[in-house]
């Protein structure tokens, strides 16, 4: 017998074979920090019940005594990875504690908590993730008990240049403190440059908890690293330890009259190790465009040439600006600490119009900003002013199944005339036009357990995905067709012209051909007077849809947050309602369930 073979036999002497089997399973597809905290976790509870660690304060079968429930709503997987973090830092201190996804937490058995953490993110116009939309329902309504015993703390995460900045956040605070909880420390809202305000606020809760669990001993664990990727070697690559990856290709997909320039990404990865599932994201890191670096340095009056402090060293100041600073997102703290280093009486007059002030930033990048307020700054005063570059997320546009050691993303290249001059995006103009095919290009896999094909290849998959909002749908049935997969596939794409803007048509065809994909259904919006969009073709396709739904059929959503997934949903509801013969009530419950079962994922931005 192989050593392969002998490795999955259970170890009889000490496990019966159904509990090695459900621990394999458990741990199948764990990165290596986390099988490290899985295995320290193991350890100390094995002291404990060993006698080696006494029993803590916060064990729920001692009646009355405080217990620490941790709460995570999370779209893509950073709160996740911070309550990891957190939950963590709350066993070495010897608090047990319990890790709960909001999706799988029945809203009523919070008036039975004592202490309660949240890490939550928000999304779109301040809307919850998916998996908190239920308990954040829930404490607005009238069904939400009196909670006067409970304890708790919230970390929101958002991004200020939006103006719903962690909005979740904010709502779950104010709703638990008009409930009658009472905090542990006060809320902290971390912007996309979290890392170090988290751990921080972390901290300080894990010491606010020390008089409520008084703890004798503590359990050995190792801090969880998220959107990780298990490499050859033992190394890890991440957010802050990039893959140098390779370019490929950087291929037009749409059509020559079209409106938008979207592009095929191909990136190698050969050598490296790195494995990532449908569903997941490629976090890109890239280089401001070099011209956009000396407008910037000229218009301040500055060289260039100039040596700045940041968090991680000491740089020139068109080093700073070039790799490390961003420059192509506006955000409200720029305006204010420009303004305070200025003395801009315009950019006061902004300041004080918080609505005025997001119009404002919304049509311009820092450049529009300057120039519009032209003014002399120290560049140290202007790298302060800025907030940190930030990699940016690409859904997969492959499975490994297909391309092996490859990654594709389908990307649309930002491009425009405003206030008299090009704009582009930051990331996307470095993958669609500065970055040569063969240069370097650092990356990393961010992990995305919320959006996910069904475990069995048997379930039909309803996939709606506009644009670029195709590429996870890409990946879903290369996989699917790599598996044998039996389970039916049915497609809704838009764009706005079918001539110009038919992503991966000769793909699709060719699913259609093979019978992988039973239903391919369009939406070009511009093809024919009156508009069209994917909400309509699924409303036209009701029944079928009900149908597939009822046999369980799993519903996929990617693309735009703002507008798109909100049609799209208002459509499901009125299909469910409608083809279902329920009521409003009834029709959003059915949804509800669906989320829950995780039947009904969505990956929007």
């Amino acid at each position: 017998m192989s050593a392969k073979s002998n490795q999955n036999q259970a170890p009889g002497a000490v496990l019966n074979d159904n509990q090695w089997n459900a621990i394999t399973q458990a741990i199948a597809g764990l990165n290596r920090d986390q099988l490290t905290w899985v295995s320290g976790y193991a350890a100390g509870l094995a002291a404990g019940q060993s006698g080696g660690v006494a029993p803590v304060a916060g064990v729920q079968d001692n009646g009355g005594s405080a217990t620490l429930t941790i709460l995570v709503g999370s779209q893509t997987g950073n709160a996740k990875g911070l309550a990891q973090q957190f939950q963590a830092q709350a066993e070495q201190a010897g608090y047990t504690s319990k890790l709960v996804s909001m999706s799988d937490y029945k809203p009523r058995q919070i008036k039975n908590e004592t202490h309660v953490v949240i890490f939550v993110s928000t999304h779109g116009e301040g809307d919850a993730p998916d998996d908190a939309v239920e308990l954040h329902e829930f404490l607005a309504s009238k069904k939400a008990p009196k909670l006067a015993g409970l304890k708790y703390a919230v970390l929101g995460l958002g991004d200020s240049s939006y103006e719903f900045f962690c909005q979740t956040g904010k709502d779950f605070d104010e709703r638990l403190t008009k409930l009658g909880a009472k905090p542990i420390v006060e809320r902290q809202d971390c912007d996309v440059d979290y890392d170090d305000v988290a751990a921080t606020w972390t901290t300080r809760v894990v010491d606010a908890l020390k008089e409520d669990f008084a703890s004798s001993g503590s359990q050995p664990s190792v801090a969880v690293q998220t959107g990780s990727t298990v490499v050859s070697g033992g190394a890890t690559y991440s957010k802050k330890a990039p893959y140098a990856a390779t370019l490929l290709t950087s291929q037009k997909i749409t059509g020559r009259d079209s409106i938008k320039d979207i592009r095929h990404i191909e990136i190698s990865l050969e050598e490296s190790g790195i494995t990532y599932q449908p569903g997941d994201a490629l976090g890109v890191w890239f280089k401001n465009t070099p011209a956009l670096v000396n407008e910037l340095v000229e218009l301040v009056g500055l060289t260039g040439s100039e040596q700045v402090k940041l968090a991680d060293g000491e740089y020139s100041l068109s080093e700073a600006l070039g790799s490390k600073l961003e420059l192509t997102l506006s955000y409200p703290t720029f305006v204010k600490a420009y303004q305070a280093a200025t003395g801009s009486d315009a950019l006061a007059g902004l300041l004080a119009e918080p609505a005025q002030l997001r119009t404002y930033l919304a049509e311009r990048q820092i450049i529009d900003i300057v120039k519009e307020h032209p003014a002399s700054i120290s560049a140290q005063a202007l790298v302060d002013a800025l907030r940190p570059l930030t990699p940016r997320l690409y859904s997969i546009a492959s499975s490994q199944a297909e391309v092996e050691d490859e990654v594709h993303l389908t990307v649309a290249h930002v491009d425009y005339e405003a206030f008299g001059q090009r704009h582009q995006g930051g990331a996307s103009s470095y993958l669609c036009e500065r970055l040569e095919e063969g240069e370097e290009i650092e990356v990393y896999i961010e992990k995305n357990d919320n959006f996910r094909l069904p475990e069995s290849a048997d379930t039909p998959v309803i996939m709606v995905g506009p644009g670029t909002g195709i590429a996870p749908f890409r990946a879903f049935m290369q996989e699917r067709d790599a598996q044998g997969a039996e389970g039916k596939n049915w497609l809704f794409f838009g764009n706005p012209h079918f001539t110009q803007d038919f992503l991966y048509q000769v793909e699709w065809q060719g699913y259609v051909k093979s019978g992988l994909l039973d239903n391919i259904t369009l939406a070009f919006s511009r093809d024919q007077k009156e508009k069209v969009y994917v909400q309509h073709r699924l409303l036209e396709n009701g029944k079928g849809i009900f149908d597939w739904l009822e046999s369980g059929a799993h519903f996929y959503v990617c693309g735009d947050a703002t507008h798109m997934a909100k049609d799209v949903e208002a459509a499901l509801l009125s299909i469910i309602q409608e083809h279902g013969g329920k009521s409003e009530d009834d029709a959003k419950a059915y949804l509800v369930a669906m989320r829950k079962a995780k039947r009904y994922q969505k990956d929007v931005y």
